[in-house]
């Protein structure tokens, strides 16, 4: 984990998952967690779904009576021991959605993600002229909030971070790069942001042509994000809130659909050859 992207409200998530996830495939109820701690099933509860912070001793404790390897005890109490660090995106709070915050601090602490966007390039790879133009005229963005949402959007980005850079994977449609968005100019710009990104060894970014008439992403836009001390964990979000998606076989059903999406879309040299002749073309426009 990225300590100084810590955030002790995504930590308590993803503990709190693990440990549920865990006593249920022991197959023992919150009642038998309470007595291995001596405690209330209600403080069970707090633990799971992480309202409460819960202790390296509690986390070592619990894990240890659901069977789990030493590992697994290790690593999940050694991130129990992280999460009374302080929240990176405090500044920026007053303007993130109370149901976005989690995201966030999920996306600061994850090692990899993957990405499939329909209709906008991705908040990873955008420009803070893109980022801006998307702002204009928005029904949930107070004109004068704007441009702190555009530094919040710009502080979460780690794709370029030379010290502990974000995996990042996209598939983007076409259609993505014939939306000009703020004009031509910023447009240009945002495809040369993604040329530039995709030299990076930790960035794949993959077009979805439009000639694939049928393909995984027709169910809708999603995200996953995986973690070094914690399971993965499916993202999809709707205009005013979001689906947290941890069952590990769904995961799994997402993860497969990733793979299947980045070999349906353009191979990475591919999708800059087209980015390319977009860029020229928008830079034709301008000239």
């Amino acid at each position: 984990m990225v300590d100084h992207r810590s955030d002790p409200s995504a930590l308590r998530f993803l503990i709190g998952h693990d440990l549920r996830a865990t006593r249920e495939r022991a197959g023992l109820k919150q009642s038998d967690a309470g007595k291995v701690l001596d405690c209330s099933q209600a403080k069970i509860n707090y633990l799971e779904i992480g309202k409460t912070q819960q202790k390296p001793d509690e986390v070592n404790a619990l894990l240890r009576a659901y069977n789990a390897d030493t590992e697994h005890v290790d690593r999940m109490t050694s991130l129990a021991a992280r999460a009374d660090q302080g929240t990176w995106w405090a500044p920026f709070s007053d303007v993130l959605p109370n149901w976005f915050k989690i995201f966030v601090g999920l996306e600061g602490i994850a090692s990899a993600q993957f990405a499939y966007e329909s209709l906008l390039v991705p908040g990873q790879l955008q420009t803070p002229g893109y980022a801006s133009a998307l702002l204009v005229d928005n029904l949930r963005v107070p004109p004068m909030e704007a441009p702190q949402v555009v530094r919040a959007r710009m502080a979460r980005q780690r794709v370029a971070d030379d010290d502990n850079p974000l995996h990042f994977r996209a598939v983007i449609e076409e259609y993505v790069l014939d939306r000009a968005v703020g004009g031509p100019q910023i447009m240009s710009a945002q495809l040369q942001r993604l040329l530039d990104l995709g030299q990076r060894d930790n960035v794949d970014i993959h077009v979805m042509p439009v000639s694939v008439a049928v393909h995984d992403g027709l169910d809708g836009d999603y995200l996953l994000l995986d973690f070094e001390d914690a399971q993965s964990i499916g993202y999809v979000e709707y205009p005013t809130g979001a689906i947290y998606v941890q069952d590990q076989d769904q995961v799994s059903a997402y993860t497969l659909s990733a793979e299947r999406l980045c070999s349906a879309a353009l191979s990475t040299s591919e999708s800059a050859d087209l980015i390319t002749e977009r860029m020229r073309a928008l830079t034709t426009k301008t000239e």
